[in-house]
């Protein structure tokens, strides 16, 4: 399948609407993110009638990153601007602010895709994306790429495992403030209740004893995704390079989980898609 990008790619500028601050890094991110997308719908469309593709942390849309403020879409308006064959977006968010400013951004430049924009809660993302999905039907098989990117630990263990209940494949940046003063002992010990919804109670304790960032890092993304591969995910982990103020930890990692395509498979197409973007685009 031939992924290119749409030669009329919106121009993103200052609206007036409330803009994400970010680090640099966060657009070469969005380019990842785009990589695994583009390998999920090259592994799912084979196998599949109908790809929809939910973002379930959608911000407003737009960040703004550098001393010169360069302002650059978000993963979801990212994805829209590609020929990408999904047939149906849903886009979650619980600011309410930032889902009234991706809203208009989505009806003003994207008025020909079929897209949904949630303003709601966590407890409230289950009963959402089952009431935006099409109904099951005999015969026809629908692929859900599921993005969850909050740049923090606040999206709970248990509202995953219900949405791969659902047969939600899942991509997951490991990505929150991590520094010296959002440190491995302040998550441990003021976010304690925090990175128990996050990992599950029974993988609290396994981290308390660590006393480095990066010791943290490592062993709370070896946990989530054990913690999946019990509960019956099939999962693949990426690294990539790191230079931030906010996240102080020389990589982080991606995570691709899935009941119903091969992680691995995903993965592989990612890195043959970096390997060329590499070669013809040196960065």
């Amino acid at each position: 399948m031939n992924l290119k990008s749409n030669a009329s790619v919106p121009d993103f500028q200052s609206d007036g609407l409330t803009i994400t601050a970010a680090e640099p890094w966060f657009k070469v991110k969005v380019q990842l993110i785009l990589s695994y997308v583009q390998a999920f719908i090259m592994n799912a469309s084979p196998k599949s009638d109908e790809l929809i593709f939910i973002d379930l942390f959608a911000g407003s849309g737009l960040y703004s990153a550098g001393h010169q403020k360069e302002i650059f879409p978000s993963s979801s308006l990212a994805a829209l601007s590609s020929n990408l064959p999904f047939q149906k977006w849903i886009f979650c968010e619980s600011d309410p602010e930032q889902a009234a400013a991706l809203d208009k951004r989505v009806r003003k430049k994207f008025p020909q895709k079929y897209v949904e924009v949630f303003n709601v809660r966590e407890d409230e993302i289950i009963q959402t994306i089952n009431s935006a999905i099409p109904a099951s039907k005999s015969g026809r098989r629908v692929a859900l790429f599921c993005l969850i990117d909050p740049f923090s630990l606040k999206f709970s263990l248990n509202t995953v495992d219900r949405l791969a209940a659902l047969g939600v494949s899942l991509l997951i940046p490991f990505t929150f403030p991590l520094n010296a003063r959002l440190d491995c002992r302040h998550y441990c010990d003021e976010q304690a209740e925090l990175i128990r919804k996050f990992l599950g109670a029974n993988n609290f304790e396994r981290l308390t004893a660590l006393d480095s960032n990066i010791h943290f890092y490592r062993k709370l993304v070896q946990l989530y995704q054990n913690n999946l591969l019990v509960n019956g995910l099939n999962c693949a982990l990426s690294s990539h390079k790191l230079d931030s103020k906010l996240m102080e930890v020389p990589a982080y990692t991606i995570g691709f989980f899935s009941r119903q395509f091969s992680a691995q498979s995903v993965q592989r197409d990612v890195n043959v898609s970096e390997h060329l973007q590499f070669e013809l685009f040196p960065r």
